[in-house]
């Protein structure tokens, strides 16, 4: 008979159900019309009701399933009075016919970590910019980035009215990265991908060291990391704190399943283990190809500006 697939193809092949759930949740949010918005540290931080019954699901259906391993979400929310409605227990049968790479094939559920961010991109749901928006679930062993799932609620959604909503991107290193088609952005043209709305001098003096020929503006992390995997920007540049672990670690495990790489502005990995803490305070450098292109003309004054 067949061995019982790995814990780690469990978890991600669940987490792209319960991506997919919440996916669902966004979307009848918006169309219900009422976002009950609460301003958390400010207008450009905010959290509505889609953050909060999405990390609700993704939390408790997670925990359900998996009760030892870590989850860490934005919100501060308890999940203890989580509506049935709320719980997803399907899986993706297509991940659990993945064979689970060697390295990770005797992960114990108190090994994991999972980073949930339930609407990256918030201020553009509010404003209606709905191709920023993701729901990323990023799993996290030793520290490290190992596995993540992207979920787009509104991929499509200018397609027209029969047009199917959503996609859901995941990968695990080792196996590499799915629901999409890897690109390369045009060669020689350096396109830069940064903040739409948490922008200072210290981002722009960053971006121009670079000589971008063009430079696109907007919101979510998981939103730029597309960018770069399909070829439509090649560096995603935020010298800035602001990002947090939820926002970088399931992008992280999917840009660097495809070969791609993501430091802080000075180089440094992120580290992903419970203890850590949540800020990415020394930004974001992110490419899929020619890294050390990028890395070498930030300037020495912005990496000193930025402590990790």
């Amino acid at each position: 008979s067949m061995a019982s697939p790995a814990l780690l193809m469990r978890v991600v092949a669940s987490a792209y159900s319960v991506a997919e759930k919440a996916a669902t949740i966004v979307r009848n949010v918006m169309s219900a019309g009422d976002l009950g918005i609460v301003e958390k540290a400010g207008p450009n931080d905010l959290q509505t009701k889609a953050d909060r019954l999405v990390q609700m699901s993704i939390c408790a259906s997670l925990a359900r399933k998996f009760p030892k391993v870590t989850i860490i979400g934005e919100e501060e929310l308890s999940t203890d009075d989580v509506t049935e409605e709320l719980i997803e227990d399907g899986h993706c049968e297509e991940i659990l016919k993945k064979p689970c790479p060697a390295q990770y094939t005797g992960i114990k559920e108190e090994e994991l970590v999972i980073w949930v961010d339930p609407l990256d991109g918030t201020k553009e749901y509010t404003e209606g910019l709905l191709d920023h928006v993701t729901v990323l679930i990023g799993i996290a062993y030793g520290g490290k980035a190992i596995a993540g799932v992207i979920n787009q609620p509104y991929y499509n959604y200018e397609a027209g009215a029969n047009a199917v909503l959503g996609r859901t991107i995941w990968g695990v290193l080792g196996i590499g990265a799915f629901g999409f088609q890897l690109t390369e952005a045009p060669a020689g043209k350096h396109i830069v991908v940064t903040t739409r709305s948490h922008s200072n001098a210290l981002v722009n003096e960053c971006i121009s060291a670079l000589n971008p020929d063009t430079v696109i503006r907007v919101g979510g992390a998981g939103n730029k990391i597309i960018q770069l995997i399909e070829g439509k920007a090649s560096a995603y540049v935020f010298a800035s704190p602001g990002c947090k672990k939820w926002d970088t670690c399931a992008p992280e495990a999917i840009l660097h399943a495809v070969g791609g790489k993501i430091t802080d502005i000075r180089g440094n990995s992120f580290q992903y283990n419970k203890e850590v803490k949540h800020m990415n305070s020394a930004g974001v450098l992110a490419t899929l190809r020619n890294y050390d292109y990028y890395a070498s003309r930030i300037p020495n004054n912005v990496k000193q500006s930025l402590v990790p």
